[in-house]
Parts: structure tokens; C-alpha cells; sequence
């Protein structure tokens, strides 16, 4: 029982935080290690909630939820009967289906994702063009202004001529610095469970404000990585005239430039960044995320 009751403690004080960090702000001040905290926050919760309910309901094995179920499906391969009340019985049920809920709601969310960026690459094929003036990137001919990215092996930058027409060379600069930090750094990877989470449990708030939070940190992380590259304000002046223009709504699996409807708060920090969190509170949320990511895996090997 004490494997079960520390698992559910953990899931509880993942979803107080979870839901804490969703109206915090110091996150703007480092986005990437807050990115890493909303991660951490998500596994952990994902593997304690249903490791409570498993280490529940294998307690009288007193192995641990791994070697519980190990034992249990040995019982169930030998026709061992061994004595099971309904409550235990229904927790493992319950803790069974939820991991394969998430498991599959990711792996489905993934494949979606996959299938309609590679739906997209095809149609880019045929109607994109190169650009001798932006080296490297796929251009549109479409009037409405858009900038995104399409992630992974074969990744591409998209921009349509309304776009070349609206913003100055400075300005597509940065939107391009901005988009290419994207696919570096791999943010559809960091955005999809928290899409797939949302997708499990399309009724919980908590579970939107968070998908809503990390994809405004993935935005300012590119936002960051692009003001190296470039002038801020001109990635700030770009971001103000898409939201004027006729922008074109991002493809899915993509990821745009003037994605998210915190426009106005990403280009408040470009023209007048603040102070970032100094190194020792980002290295101590650092650790505090892998201890906890840590956590939960080895409380399902702790004997209950």
C-alpha cells in the first residue's frame, strides 16, 4: 500500500503544479527550462496515476508494479487461482486501460501527424517552387501571408509570395531564423504528447491551458533562438504585420511563425526582453525535473 499511496501523492502534486505552471510567468524568462518542467510534470503524472492504480491492485504479489504484473499474468499462464477481491481487480482494470489509452492516443496522434505532413510535402511538390531571393526555402504562390515549418527527416520551411510581399528583407530574415530554430530543435516533438494528453482528455482545462502553455513556450524558445541570428524587433515587426495581413491558417503538423493567439506577449519580450532566471534557479529546475521524471519508473520496481 505504500508504493499506491506515494504513486497517487506523486499524480496529485503533478496535477497541482501542472495546474500552478499554467498561470505562471516566470516560465517567459526561460522558456526551455520550462519546457523541460512541463514535460517532466506530464510523465511523471502519466506513470504515477496509473502506477497507483496498478501498485493498488498488485499489492498482495508485494513485488512492485513490474514484477507484480509479471506475476500475475504467470498465474493467469498456469491456471493459477489465486484469490482476487473485485476492488483490487477493478483497479487493475482501470490502471491497465488508462496506460493503453495514453499509449495509444499518442501513437495515434503521431501517426495523424505524420501522415499529413507527408500529405503536404506531396502537395508541396507540385505546386511549391525555389526562390533564388530565400536560398533553402519552399515558396507558395498564394496572396495570404504564411510562414511555417514542416518537421522531421526531410524538413522544410514554407513562405508564400504574399508573405515576400508584405514583409521587408530584415523582417523575412527573422521569421526564417525563427522557423528554422523550430526545426532544430524539434519543438513538433516536444508539442505532440501534450496534443495527444489533450486528445485523451479533451473534458480536463488543466490538460488545454497546459497544451496552450507549452505551445506559447515552443514559440518564445524559437523566438529566442531566432534574436541570435537577428534584430528582435524586426522578428517583432514581422509578427505585428501577420497579425494584420490575410494570414494563412498553419497546415497541420506544421508549425507557424505567427502561431498562437499570444502574439502580443511574444513581441512584448522581443522589444522589451527582461531579466532571464539566473543560472542556479534554472539549474535547480533542471534537477528537480529529472528527480522528478526519475521518480515514478522507480516506484513501479518498489515493492508494495
Amino acid at each position: 500500500m505504500i508504493a499506491a499511496a506515494v504513486l497517487a501523492a506523486l499524480a496529485t502534486v503533478c496535477a497541482v503544479a501542472a495546474w500552478r505552471l499554467t498561470s505562471a510567468r516566470w516560465t517567459w524568462r526561460a522558456p526551455r527550462t520550462a519546457i523541460l518542467l512541463w514535460q517532466s510534470l506530464g510523465v511523471t503524472w502519466g506513470l504515477a496515476s496509473t502506477g497507483a492504480l496498478l501498485a493498488y491492485a498488485l499489492e498482495p504479489y508485494r513485488q512492485g508494479v513490474v514484477h507484480g504484473l509479471a506475476a500475475f499474468l504467470t498465474t493467469l499462464e498456469y491456471g493459477v487461482r489465486e484469490p482476487h477481491d473485485l476492488v483490487r481487480m477493478g483497479a487493475l482494470v482501470t490502471g491497465l486501460t488508462m496506460l493503453a489509452v495514453l499509449v495509444v492516443v499518442l501513437l495515434a496522434a503521431g501517426a495523424q501527424t505524420f501522415r499529413a505532413r507527408h500529405r503536404h510535402r506531396v502537395l508541396l511538390s507540385l505546386i511549391a517552387r525555389d526562390e533564388p531571393a530565400v536560398p533553402g526555402v519552399r515558396v507558395v504562390d498564394h496572396p495570404g501571408a504564411a510562414a511555417y515549418c514542416l518537421p522531421g527527416l526531410k524538413s522544410q520551411v514554407v513562405i508564400s509570395d504574399g508573405t515576400l510581399s508584405l514583409l521587408s528583407p530584415g523582417e523575412l530574415e527573422a521569421v526564417l531564423a525563427h522557423e528554422t530554430a523550430h526545426v532544430r530543435e524539434r519543438h513538433d516533438l516536444v508539442l505532440l504528447p501534450f496534443a495527444a494528453l489533450r486528445r485523451a482528455l479533451p473534458w480536463s482545462k488543466v490538460v488545454r491551458d497546459a497544451h496552450a502553455s507549452v505551445g506559447l513556450l515552443v514559440e518564445m524558445a524559437a523566438d529566442d533562438r531566432a534574436r541570435r541570428h537577428c534584430c528582435p524587433r524586426r522578428l517583432a515587426t514581422a509578427l505585428l504585420r501577420f497579425g494584420t495581413a490575410a494570414a494563412v491558417p498553419t497546415p497541420q503538423g506544421a508549425l507557424g511563425a505567427s502561431a498562437g493567439a499570444n502574439v502580443m506577449a511574444r513581441v512584448n519580450r522581443l522589444v522589451q526582453p527582461g531579466v532571464g532566471l539566473p543560472a542556479y534557479h534554472r539549474f535547480l529546475i533542471l534537477a528537480g525535473s529529472v528527480v522528478l521524471a526519475a521518480s515514478a519508473p522507480l516506484l513501479w520496481l518498489i515493492p508494495g
